[in-house]
């Protein structure tokens, strides 16, 4: 079956920087777009970045622009999401998910995405 792993999420002072990482197995996984979202307490899950299959497109959330860098390694089934000048706003549990593509299309759309992993907590204090 279809499995997401994320990894790295941890405590880090304002200003400082983190990478969370996301291993999938039970899929093709170069046939699939890669997306990250969080959820903070109280609040709804939200879309944070987003990667093509190939790699060569990305989206952002305004928010994260030029702080929040999304890659992928099609070769290690693997999915990153390197966070610099993190803030306190951006502490939550940071999720994964994959969707299939046939095109090299990039979703923003929490609702499209049809497998999620167990997420990875990411703490910055001030």
């Amino acid at each position: 079956q279809v499995q997401l792993v994320e990894s790295g999420g941890g405590l880090v002072q304002a200003g400082g920087s983190l990478r969370v990482s996301c291993a999938a197995s039970g899929l093709t996984f170069s046939y699939y777009v890669m997306g990250w979202f969080r959820q903070a307490p109280g609040k709804e899950r939200e879309f944070v970045a987003a990667i093509s299959r190939s790699g060569g497109g990305t989206y952002y959330t305004d928010s994260v622009k030029g702080r929040f860098t999304i890659s992928r390694d099609n070769a290690k089934n693997t999915v990153y999401l390197q966070m610099n000048s993190l803030k306190p706003e951006d502490t939550a549990v940071y999720y994964c998910a994959a969707v299939r593509d046939y095109s090299d299309t990039i979703y923003y759309t929490k609702s499209v995405y049809r497998y999620w992993g167990q997420g990875t907590q990411v703490t910055v204090s001030s």
